[in-house]
Order: C-alpha cells, then structure tokens, then sequence
C-alpha cells in the first residue's frame, strides 16, 4: 500500500513541474510558443524586407533568392511565402512574387525602424561602426511605429541613414534614389561620396578600415580591370573594383569641389613630435567624437605625442595640459598638419 505521505508528494512534485511547464503565459511551454511566434513573425519581417529590396532595385526576387537572404531551406522558403500569401502579405502574379498593399507598408516600416536605429546607434552611441547594421537588424523587428515616430524626432528627422540609404518617412514614402558606383565614375572629376553598401559584411569591414564613409570628397585617379584608385579627403585608396563597386558617388560641380588639404594623421606623430589639429573625420560619430571634442582636440589644437606602448597600439598625447591615451585606430582618424611644431 503506498504511504500517504509519499503519495501527497509526489502529487505535489509532479503538480509544481506541470505549473512550471504550463502554467498560462509564464510556463515553459507557453514560454516556447511565445519565442516560435516571434521568430516566424520576425522571418516574415525579414521576408518582406528582402522582397521589397527586390523591388526597389528593379531585381525579380525568387524562393532562393529568399532562402538565401533568410538562411533557409527553399521547402522553408515556400512554406513562407506561402503563409504570407494567407496573411494579405504578398500576391502572385503567375510566378513572380509582389508585395501587396499592406506588405508593402509593413515592410517600410521595417526598414524605417532600421535605418533609424542605425541612425540613433552611430549619432547618439559609442557603437563601433561595424555593429550598427547587426544591432539593427535586431532592434528594427521591436519598434512599434509610435517608437519609430518618438525615435524620429528625438533625432532631428533624418533623411538618411549613415550609410547614405534614404530613411522612409513615417507616412511611407521612400525617396528614389540613382547611384553611381566608383568604378564607374569618371577620371579627374570631383565627386563625392553618397552611399556605403553594409553588405556583404566583410566587403564593408574594408571599406570601413580605409576610413571611408559617406560625405567624402572624391576624385579617380586611375581605373584598371585590377585595381581603382581615388583620392578622398586628401588620402590615396586603391580597391579592387569588385569591392570599389559597393561605393556610390555623385559628381561635384568644379566650384564646389574642395581644395584638397596636405595632412598628416595624428598616429604618423613620432613620441616628442608635435602638431597642430586640422580637424576630426566625420567617420567618428557620437558619444566617441564627443568625447574628443571635450578633451580639446578641435581645429588649431596643439597636440604632442608623448609614450607609445610596446606594442605600438595605444600612445599617450598631452592635449591642452592633459594627458590622454588613444588607439592607433582612433589617431588615425583625427587629421594634422604636416608642419612639425
């Protein structure tokens, strides 16, 4: 006969586990059922984000061509487009894939949510320049359109994000935008640079690490099948075009073009060397340009290069009195005289 006791707790340990599993909202399972959904809804998201690309870019987008985006099967992917199909998402025209009226407005939602907080990340944080677009694409799929709206205006109404792609407005119009790669620009003409392409990531991470970014004066020096080079800002990049062909430039009429400016970088200062600032690249952004800004390096700023670490990757400058540690990657981005002081 089984004891009274065992039996009542038994009864109890086989009760807590069954709240722990289901209790309503809070249990496990329905814990599992809650994050299933927000992973099918933020694959719809993504869905239709890659479908209106498509579109703006006047490229027909297929099963594979989501499936690749998405990382995803193409049994998934036509599993997908399917229950978009149900949800007044898409239409088929034969076999081609077109966004509906609603999806069209859900997807420029999307994209406005993140090219805003792209926006928010590089003005307002010190988030390498690398994270904004991953930290987005997270952030875009949780920001309701009174979020959007709060963020827009908290920022000043952008009008594009910092990678030179134009942010939809709130009521859902997107400016049309015709972009001309750097391959394809002409030799000798002034240009500046408009657009950065953030994908495919590591082509961007070098675009990143040769300091540029959208804003730049810009003129072609030389175009082979090999390699493209160009001036911007005063310093010589030569890309592959394969890779050049991720920038976007406009043309410059010659009386606006810039005089280019002879400089050094604040890293080419020798310990004991010292400078006057010209100015600090618009590449650093937000709380990180603040920040030098309020340690005195601004325009007309003598800076004296004092320590450099064994391994050459931090130095020490005294600034207006104080002495600061800065990144070899920082210093190369603050711009000074070639004239010695």
């Amino acid at each position: 006969m089984i004891d009274p006791l065992n039996a009542l707790i038994i009864a109890a340990i086989l009760s807590a586990i069954s709240s722990w599993l289901f209790w309503p909202e809070k249990g496990l399972f329905w814990r599992w059922q809650q994050a299933r959904q927000v992973t099918r809804r933020v694959l719809r998201e993504d869905a239709l984000k890659h479908i209106h690309d498509c579109e703006y870019h006047n490229r027909r987008p297929t099963v594979k061509s989501l499936a690749g985006s998405l990382r995803i099967t193409v049994n998934e992917a036509t599993e997908l487009l399917s229950e978009m199909q149900a949800h007044d998402l898409i239409t088929f025209e034969g076999d081609q894939v077109k966004l509906s009226p609603q999806g069209r407005d859900y997807a420029l939602h999307i994209i406005r949510a993140h090219r805003l907080w792209e926006r928010y990340l590089a003005d307002k944080t010190g988030y390498p320049e690398l994270d904004w677009h991953s930290k987005s694409e997270h952030y875009e799929h949780f920001l309701s359109p009174a979020d959007a709206e709060a963020l827009d205006n908290e920022l000043g109404h952008p009008r594009y994000d910092p990678h030179g792609d134009p942010i939809p407005t709130a009521a859902g119009e997107l400016a049309a935008v015709e972009r001309l790669t750097l391959p394809n620009f002409p030799l000798d003409q002034p240009g500046r640079i408009t657009h950065l392409e953030d994908e495919p990531e590591a082509v961007y991470a070098q675009l990143v690490a040769e300091g540029l970014h959208p804003g730049m004066s810009i003129r072609v020096v030389e175009t082979t099948p090999q390699r493209i080079v160009f001036w911007a800002d005063g310093d010589e990049h030569i890309l592959a075009p394969i890779i050049a062909a991720n920038i976007s430039v406009d043309a410059l009429p010659v009386e606006e073009a810039p005089e280019p400016v002879p400089h050094d970088h604040l890293n080419a200062l020798k310990p004991k060397e010292s400078a006057r600032v010209i100015g600090i690249s618009k590449a650093i952004r937000g709380a990180e340009r603040r920040r030098l800004m309020d340690l005195g390096i601004l325009p007309g700023t003598v800076i004296t290069a004092e320590l450099r670490s064994p391994a050459g990757e931090l130095t020490a400058y005294q600034v207006r009195g104080a002495t600061i540690g800065l990144r070899d990657e920082q210093a190369a981005l603050i711009d000074i005289e070639q004239e010695r002081l």
